[in-house]
């Protein structure tokens, strides 16, 4: 009956001990996310997306915003955030992916402080300790994009939300921070408004939670208002994610494995604790009815919070794809943590709040997310990146003076000369013959070049006796742009070097 109780209405306040134990292991919890996402966070090379968010950042802010306003305005808070921690720290691979991974901390420290105020503290605890090393979360930990502070957001505005549903006074404050949290969340990313959407669900659950309805909708005037420079700047730079449209992403594996989880033995595992969390849920409230019992308030159920942050978003994006082709896996890596919370109460339940059984379930979901993590830190697990071995390559092969070009007709995220724009130490004294506009000057994130004819026409290659072609390449397929030019104006290849997914080769004249 106990268990029943608990699922059915959380209790409106957590006893002392706890209030005293939980901001301390919350920090502690949190701090150990950290250093789970940083750790080996420098291995793997910079990809076609963190290329745009470091490109974008090491803009001046004139620049800046003059690229903004034709494409990526959606993320003009994180690059402007980068920007100046750029500028303090420097672009390297581990810096620019640093202040995701305290992201992910304070994401983590969120996520313990929501699972003890809903639940319990074991909830909290191992909720967080999932989340940690859940690959969805520790992938987003170790990449420069905004993905882990969207997941942060949305974790401390359902805590805010959680308050206003246990507060007896509906304060004004309160509404207050629920919608600079929301403001700020949205600028983050614009889909974090499908969190509130979460909550609306939650409040029109029970009789006693919807009379909420009328402030919260007061807020989302005023959130809209304040929003609303980036969601007309998203409608008009809409045609960014049109390629979408061209790719299947709503097949089983992205719906059931990537979205949430990130790899498949993982997904396994959470799917049991998931489905056993609202298998239980169901039968405690069926087991009401039957006995006569009233099922009470629901609003402040684990069961109820978590599912809506967890699927409601999730469903509503993914039936957008219908009408706008603006679904992809990665835009739900906000409702990560919910999953992980879900999991904890699942994994609890099915261990009868027994802690050694829990203590043992725990060690499993972390045995199974080991190899995820260490493929997540291999060097070409960003999408099969290798700019990182290109640059140190070159290095080892060029000399000043030399010339370098890149294939340009693969799609800009990526093209070969990113290596040279996010890892430049290894093209020092080089001549970039097919440049034609760099980034900085430009109004996209990328460079824009001419081919080798072009640049030929232009008497960039006049003097030249050696070039460094750098080709992409798939296994058993590698781009061949310019190399025809080059050996009609009497260079021959002497070197070829094939990397993960490209191919150096030296031309001589």
């Amino acid at each position: 009956m106990m268990a029943l109780t608990r699922e059915r209405l959380a209790p409106t306040a957590i006893g002392l001990g706890v209030a005293r134990r939980m901001p301390l292991l919350a920090v502690l919890v949190g701090l150990c996310a950290a250093a789970v996402s940083v750790s080996g966070s420098w291995i793997p090379s910079l990809w076609g997306d963190e290329a745009a968010s470091v490109l974008s950042a090491q803009r001046s802010i004139p620049s800046l915003f003059a690229m903004l306003g034709h494409v990526d305005a959606v993320h003009a808070t994180y690059y402007l955030g980068l920007h100046f921690w750029i500028e303090l720290f420097g672009a390297s691979p581990f810096s620019v992916r640093f202040p995701s991974a305290v992201a992910i901390g304070v994401c983590v420290a969120g996520v313990v402080v929501l699972g003890t105020r809903l639940d319990s503290l074991t909830v909290g605890v191992v909720g967080g300790m999932i989340c940690a090393v859940l690959p969805r979360v520790t992938g987003m930990g170790d990449e420069a994009r905004s993905y882990a502070f969207t997941a942060a957001a949305a974790t401390w505005l359902t805590i805010v939300f959680v308050s206003i549903l246990r507060s007896e006074r509906r304060r004004r404050r309160q509404w207050i921070v629920y919608g600079t949290v929301l403001a700020v969340g949205i600028y983050l990313f614009l889909y974090l408004a499908l969190i509130a959407i979460a909550h609306l669900a939650v409040l029109l659950v029970s009789a006693r939670t919807r009379p909420l309805i009328r402030p919260w909708a007061r807020t989302m005037v005023v959130v809209v208002i304040v929003v609303s420079p980036l969601v007309v700047a998203g409608i008009f730079e809409h045609s960014q994610i049109g390629f979408l449209a061209d790719r299947v992403t709503t097949d089983f594996y992205s719906l059931f494995v990537t979205v949430w989880f990130g790899m498949t033995s993982f997904a396994v595992v959470a799917w049991v604790a998931i489905i056993a969390a609202v298998a239980f849920f169901t039968r405690d409230v069926v087991a009401r009815r039957a006995r006569g019992l009233s099922n009470g308030d629901h609003s402040l159920s684990p069961t109820v919070v978590i599912g809506a942050w967890l699927f409601v978003p999730s469903v509503l994006l993914v039936s957008s794809r219908l009408l706008i082709p603006d679904f992809t896996a990665r835009y739900l890596s906000m409702c990560a943590p919910a999953a992980a919370l879900m999991m904890a109460i699942g994994v609890i339940r099915l261990a009868h709040r027994r802690v050694p059984l829990i203590a043992l379930a725990c060690a499993a979901i972390v045995a199974v997310a080991i190899p995820g993590w260490v493929q997540q830190r291999g060097p070409y697990a960003k999408n099969n990146s290798d700019w990182a071995v290109i640059s140190a390559d070159i290095r080892s092969l060029a000399q000043p003076g030399d010339a370098v070009a890149f294939d340009d007709s693969s799609r800009p995220s990526r093209r070969t000369r990113l290596a040279f724009d996010v890892y430049p130490a290894g093209f020092t004294g080089l001549d970039d013959i097919t440049l034609k506009t760099p980034y900085s000057q430009n109004t996209t994130w990328f460079d824009s070049t001419y081919t080798v004819a072009e640049a030929n026409r232009l008497g960039r290659l006049s003097g030249i006796t050696r070039i460094w072609m750098v080709e992409y390449a798939l296994p058993g397929h590698m781009d061949t742009a310019g190399i025809s030019e080059l050996e009609s104006l009497g260079f021959t290849q002497r070197t070829s070097v094939r990397t993960h997914r490209s191919v150096i080769m030296g031309f001589t004249r």
